[in-house]
């Protein structure tokens, strides 16, 4: 179902939807009392849904429509505002399991990374496949030593997940490196969230400033997060490489560069989201001795990024949301 107050909108998101054979548009709405009365005649699996509409904006349906119909996954579309980001973050805080930025109206006809986005959100969220198998781990050698950092990546549905597993790490000393596949305008505010959740300061990563214990580092949007060295000192390297995975920031190059600066003290954790992104790093994680764990499919949004990490077979453990923050706390000790 798409739901946003301009006819014009509605139409050009159908449209792009429309184009997959896999997507059957059940529903559209003008509002969000709108889409409450339409969900009362069909069920749908995703909601593509915008936030600033007449009636009954979108933060206001978003309880409403998940109650209503638990199981449905909320895909937030809104222009790319600080406000508007404010607000998305707290519709994936109220359980939306994602947010694609929408350009505005007269340019969003050749907004062809958009349709992209858009569709591969739709799909990955709607899709109802069995998970693949996954082998089992292979047996190697455990890192016993302390961790010296950690690193998280995640992307669809994560960033309910990521604040309540740094709510769970006040205890522990280790730097945190976060990559989280977002935009520029948001990563500023997520690191805010992160901060107020996790007590301890976070901030987005700047060029060159060292990586200290007790502090946590969030990619900026735009930017792929990296590990560098200064002396002997561990420091934060931006760039602007060409996105991986369709994503800047990405995982793996934050993975791979912490493998070669941290080897077997990399401890690398994988939270729900879409494609592929950070299995390479974390394969690179567990060769060198490291360690990592990943989300399971139960807990996660969609189980494309921790499950394609678990088919590596050198995941230490597969575990629920509310099952990482304890294991860190005991492997950190």
């Amino acid at each position: 179902m798409v739901v946003d107050d301009s006819a014009i909108v509605r139409g050009l998101i159908i449209q792009m939807l429309e184009k997959s054979p896999d997507i059957v548009i059940a529903a559209r709405a003008a509002n969000g009392e709108a889409a409450l009365a339409e969900l009362g005649r069909v069920e749908v699996d995703v909601i593509v849904l915008d936030l600033e509409m007449p009636v009954m904006d979108g933060m206001t349906a978003l309880p409403l429509l998940r109650a209503k119909q638990p199981g449905v996954k909320v895909v937030v579309a809104s222009t790319l505002s600080q406000r508007n980001a404010r607000i998305s973050l707290e519709a994936l805080q109220q359980g939306a399991a994602d947010y694609v930025p929408k350009p505005e109206t007269g340019t969003l006809v050749r907004a062809e990374a958009f349709e992209r986005e858009l569709v591969s959100k739709v799909l990955a969220l709607g899709r109802r496949v069995p998970a693949p198998a996954i082998p089992a781990a292979e047996p190697r050698p455990r890192s016993t030593v302390r961790p010296g950092a950690i690193a998280i990546g995640g992307s669809t549905g994560a960033p309910p997940v990521l604040l309540e597993l740094m709510a769970g790490l006040k205890g522990v000393t280790q730097p945190i490196l976060i990559t989280q596949h977002m935009p520029a305008t948001f990563t500023a505010l997520l690191a805010e969230q992160i901060e107020r959740a996790g007590g301890r300061p976070c901030s987005e990563a700047k060029d060159g400033e060292p990586i200290l214990p007790g502090r946590a580092y969030v990619a900026p949007g735009g930017w792929h997060m990296t590990v560098g060295r200064s002396g002997a000192t561990p420091v934060i390297r931006l760039n602007q490489e060409p996105p991986e995975h369709f994503c800047r920031p990405a995982v793996d190059p934050m993975l791979r560069s912490a493998v070669e600066v941290y080897g077997n003290r990399l401890l690398a954790v994988i939270l729900t989201g879409m494609g592929h992104d950070g299995a390479e790093g974390c394969e690179l994680t567990a060769k060198a001795g490291g360690r990592f764990v990943v989300q399971d499919e139960a807990s996660s949004a969609v189980w494309g990024m921790p499950g394609a990490a678990a088919k590596t077979g050198l995941a230490e453990a597969v575990l629920s949301a509310t099952s990482i923050a304890p294991w860190i706390m005991e492997v950190c000790k």
